[in-house]
This record gives C-alpha cells, structure tokens and sequence, in this order.
C-alpha cells in the first residue's frame, strides 16, 4: 500500500518555475459536490491527472485504497510528512488529507494538467510554493442546500455535521482568495463552469 510515496524528495526551486503543464486546485466546503463534479470531469476527460491524496481516514463504502484515497495510518502519515513527501497536508475533521509530492511533480513537468481536489488549508500550501497555479473554489448555493447535501450522504454523526457546517462557514469566507469561484446548483451548469476554467 502506498508504493507511490516510497520516494524521498523535499521542496526543490524547481517548483517555482514549472512551465510545460498545468496545475489546477479544486477546493470547498465538505458536501459541496467537488468529489461528483470531479470523478463526472474525469470521465468527459481522460487526459487528465487526477491526483489522488493520502488520508488518515477510514474508507467509505464504495471507496479503494489507491484509487479515491491512499488510506493509511496516522503514524505512517506522520512519517511521509517527517519525510517531506507531501506536497501539502492538513488536518481537517479530526483527520489528516495530503497530496504525494513526486507524482504531481512528474506529471506536471511531463506537460499534464494535473487536478488537486483539495481542503482550504492545503490549497493556501500549495499556492505559495506555486503561485502560477489556477486555484477553484466550488461554493454551496446556500449553507441551507448545504446541510441538506451533507445529510443525505448519511455518512456523519449530528456532532460531526454540526462541525462540517461551522467549518464550512470559515472556507466560504475565503472563497475571495480564489481564481475562479464556482456555484455548485445547477450540476451540469456547474461542471460546464469548471471545464471552462480547466480548458479555457
């Protein structure tokens, strides 16, 4: 499990200057839809790379290693952030979320456009260490539609539904640090906005 973070590599200059692809940063509050509109964009556009992060977490139904998530303990997390292994990481909901270094490096420098669906605290990281890239906030029509989401997915506790909405009031007030900011009520209009943004 997690062969593709056997590599050792640190932070290099050589991720302030990558010209021959292109990095995207997808991020929003937790039940917005950006795991929906992002496995719909990959399906309409196989020549993608979707970067899959490593997290903490225990699978959800439907869910497997490797493929919606690296599922790996805290104390081997620990290690590979110890190890500079993370392009950035963070703690979100009581667990940790991070993105394999060498993988997005490699595709990026390979000329891919590589997509990162990740939580607010790492897309701040991975910004500063590469401002050339195109960051995209999805937002809820409403904290109301919200909440709905994020109960039906029957996936939270109240206490931990409780939590998602606090934080998720936070992430929207960031949404202004973004490129492009996206409304999540309409999906095909939505997913329209984003193809837009990753090709336009």
């Amino acid at each position: 499990m997690m062969q593709v973070l056997s590599i050792k590599s640190g932070a290099t200059t050589k991720e302030q200057c990558l010209s021959s692809g292109k990095l995207m940063i997808l991020t929003g509050p937790s039940g917005v839809g950006k795991g929906t509109l992002m496995r719909t964009l990959l399906q309409r556009h196989p020549e993608l790379y979707y970067s899959v992060s490593a997290t903490t977490r225990a699978p959800r139904s439907g869910e497997s290693d490797g493929i919606n998530y690296y599922f790996v303990s805290r104390t081997r997390f620990e290690q590979l952030v110890a190890n500079g292994e993370f392009l950035e990481w963070a703690e979100f909901a009581g667990n940790y979320y991070g993105t394999p270094r060498q993988p997005v490096l490699e595709k990026v420098n390979s000329g891919k456009t590589v997509l990162l669906e990740i939580e607010l605290d790492g897309a701040r990281q991975v910004r500063t260490s590469f401002p050339q890239a195109i960051s995209i906030f999805i937002l809820p029509p409403s904290l109301g539609e919200l909440e709905k989401r994020i109960r039906s997915r029957n996936q939270d506790s109240e206490d931990a539904i409780a939590r998602r909405l606090i934080l998720a009031q936070d992430e929207i007030k960031a949404a202004d640090e973004f490129d492009i900011q996206i409304v999540n009520d309409d999906f095909e209009t939505a997913l329209c906005s984003l193809e837009k943004a990753i090709f336009g």
